[in-house]
């Protein structure tokens, strides 16, 4: 079992090493769209009419700026209530950088699209988040610009997005959602978080089952979180990562396991947005010059699966167990994998969203996805209007 406090020796050795452990998630965040912080001018006032999107439940889709991902917001503006663009980050002083790309706040004003974007710790850097969460002057330069920012531009709300946060801060980081909160409502603006999700059973188990609660899943106290804000995000696409075998970004079994996590702490169907990925990841033998052979995996989208499958000759099975289908084949002596998120994926998971009358979705990311999984969250809407 890993234990350390903030504090003592072996507590700073863990964060320095968490630090360290940092760099090597940058493919991942990339992969996910995270390490596109680009961002497009001074964003425009807007003002949003009523939404007009498809019937049914809430559609939040992250945003980066990306061709790609612009393109298919244009597109299928008509199926998003919401659009979080990832285009803010904030420094352990408060000041909080970045503008949501004109052409986004274009595209929402003209679809009615609600606009909430996303704040994160840059890197996903521990160190920093410890010291804004904890100096009251520097949360309160925070909101006073999210405030000033969201009347200026016509947000619907903001979104927090920080990850990596050590359990010590779990109290901090409640103190500061609530503050965020009650300073947004106050202004008549929604706030919501991003949460890497929590299977239930972390604690106890293996040496990275204890980290990944130290650091990743623990911080979050679903139930204050859901109390004093709006909704959360549950990043239920995070199942399998560069630091774990091959496996779906987010198996059915394990997102069902999340949703029930949540609703036993109290936690509400209405206040919970089901993560679904567009991405789909590809498992490999990589090297460098300190780790020397290792195994990692990087996200994909749509185009680049297809490349990747044709390149290998590859043939998908589906999982249905899982949800998602998956190829295998060898690449010079060594097997390589790829786990898929097509639109047959994607339908057992909006299903699963129906069964436990969740709020709605949140993807990651627009732009990422195959064509084909606009017609199937048309017959969802659908099915959830009768």
């Amino acid at each position: 079992m890993i234990k350390a406090t903030a504090g003592s020796p072996r507590g700073r050795s863990a964060v320095k090493a968490l630090a360290r452990a940092s760099a090597l998630l940058l493919p991942l965040c990339a992969a996910r769209g995270t390490g596109a912080q680009e961002v497009a001018g001074s964003a425009m006032p807007t003002t949003s009419p009523a939404p007009q999107t498809l019937p049914g439940r809430e559609t939040l889709f992250y945003l980066v700026d990306a061709r790609n991902a612009l393109d298919s917001f244009e597109q299928h503006a008509g199926q998003v209530s919401i659009v979080g663009p990832q285009s803010f980050r904030v420094d352990a002083q408060g000041q909080l950088t970045g503008a949501v790309p004109a052409r986004v706040l274009e595209i929402a004003g003209q679809h009615g699209v609600r606009v909430m974007p996303l704040i994160v710790n840059p890197g996903w850097n521990l160190e920093l988040f410890h010291a804004l969460v904890n100096d009251a002057a520097a949360r309160a330069r925070m909101i006073a610009r999210m405030v000033e920012l969201g009347r200026r531009d016509g947000y619907w709300g903001w979104q927090f997005d920080f990850e990596q946060i050590h359990v010590s801060d779990r109290d901090a980081l409640t103190r500061f959602y609530r503050e965020t909160a009650d300073a947004l409502h106050g202004a008549g603006m929604k706030l919501s978080i991003a949460v890497y999700p929590a299977p239930g059973g972390l604690t106890g188990g293996t040496p990275y089952h204890q980290w990944l609660s130290d650091y990743l899943v623990a911080a979050y106290d679903l139930k204050a979180l859901a109390d004093a804000g709006d909704f959360i995000s549950l990043m239920t696409y995070l199942q399998h990562t560069p630091r774990t075998p091959p496996g779906p970004a987010g198996g059915l079994p394990y997102m069902k396991r999340v949703v029930e996590h949540a609703l036993q702490l109290g936690v509400r169907p209405d206040q919970l947005s089901l993560g679904i990925p567009f991405f789909s990841t590809y498992w490999y033998t990589d090297w460098n010059a300190e780790r020397k052979g290792f195994s990692w995996s990087r996200g994909l989208d749509w185009a680049g699966t297809l490349e990747l499958l044709r390149r290998f000759d590859a043939k998908a099975r589906w999982d249905g167990e899982q949800g998602a289908s998956w190829a295998k084949w060898e690449h010079q002596g060594t097997f390589e994998y790829a786990w898929i998120e097509d639109a047959r994926a994607l339908a057992p998971k909006l299903d699963l969203e129906r069964r436990y009358g969740l709020r709605g979705i949140s993807v990651w990311r627009i732009g990422q996805e195959d064509p084909d999984v606009w017609k199937v969250l048309a017959r969802w809407a659908k099915r959830i209007e009768r």
